[in-house]
Formats: structure tokens, sequence, C-alpha cells
């Protein structure tokens, strides 16, 4: 199935595009309740004080391009009935606990343009995306204020040392929960 938008036509992403990390992941509090336990190395971040969420959704993108060769991005809007999914009428994939994702095959720019808001606040990224090649994946739950990513060691130190991202690796048995921040 294809939508349009801009002009073009997206390919919606099906089951089998997210059969890689369905069922991959554990409940709990660690990294790996967002993502499998498939990747080298694992980080957290989330905006610091009055750090600017734009600036560090860009920033997050901007290193997740030097490390990614040139491919398409899926990108996942999770429904919650309260925020932008992008693409209100495609069919919807699940995953994690039946929790239905809109799943587009689009890139870096979309991920930073095509969202008004999200749960995390006024941001554009999607809820989970990652590459045609499946070397990195970022994903914030339901709940979470923030997002986890899993991806090379290489990855995951460029997020810790840019400054705007503020990444913090956690290791897989880790809480995700970033410092400063509490759990309902």
């Amino acid at each position: 199935m294809y939508v349009t938008r801009d002009g073009r036509s997206w390919r919606i992403g099906t089951a089998g595009d997210v059969a890689w990390l369905a069922g991959q992941t554990s409940q709990g509090f660690s990294v790996t309740t967002a993502i499998p336990p498939l990747f080298d190395a694992y980080a957290t971040f989330h905006p610091a004080g009055d750090a600017d969420l734009r600036a560090q959704e860009h920033a997050v993108v901007e290193e997740l391009v030097r490390h990614t060769p040139d491919q398409p991005w899926w990108l996942g809007y999770l429904d919650t009935g309260a925020h932008d999914i992008v693409f209100p009428d495609a069919a919807r994939v699940s995953l994690y606990w039946e929790w239905s994702y809109v799943l587009v095959e689009a890139g870096p720019q979309a991920a930073l343009t095509w969202r008004t808001g999200h749960m995390r606040g006024e941001g554009t990224l999607p809820d989970l995306f990652f590459p045609a090649d499946r070397s990195w994946l970022v994903s914030a739950l339901w709940d979470d204020t923030w997002s986890c990513v899993g991806g090379s060691s290489g990855l995951i130190g460029a997020l810790e040392h840019d400054p705007l991202v503020a990444a913090r690796r956690v290791g897989p048995d880790e809480d995700a929960l970033p410092p400063g921040l509490t759990r309902d």
C-alpha cells in the first residue's frame, strides 16, 4: 500500500517489515523494553532542563545520518489517539504490547518535518525509526518522555559526545530512566 504526501508516494510498512523486532523486547524498565537485545551498544536521550527539543532532534538525526549509508528509513508513528500519526488512514502494524503504529518508508528529512507534535512535546521525531539495514533503532514507548537507541558502539559514542543530544549510555539490563526524571 502507498500513500501520497508532498507530491510523492510513500510505502506503508507491514508486519513483515518489523518482524525482526516484534516479540524481541522484554517487559520492565531496561532499555531492552524498547530496543531488542540485538545491538552492540544502547543509550537513552532526553532534553535536559530548558534544552531546545527541536535542536536535540536535529542533532540526533544528523548523527544517525553520519553513521548510516544512504538508504531508506522506516518511520513509525504510535497511534495513541491523541497525537499526530501523519497518515491517519494508513494501515497499522502491531508492536510491543499490541500497540498500533503507522509505519512509512521515507528518510531523515521526513523524520524531521512530517509530524506536528508528539507525546514528548512539540518535536517532530517518529516514535520508532530505523534504517532499512536495521543497523540501529530509536524507540520511545507510549508513556516515556525519553527515547532509547540501540546501534553500533561508534554511533552510541557519537550521540554521547554531541552536547545537543546529551545521550547516556546504558547497558541492556540497566534502567533506561534518564537521570532527573521519575516514573509516574
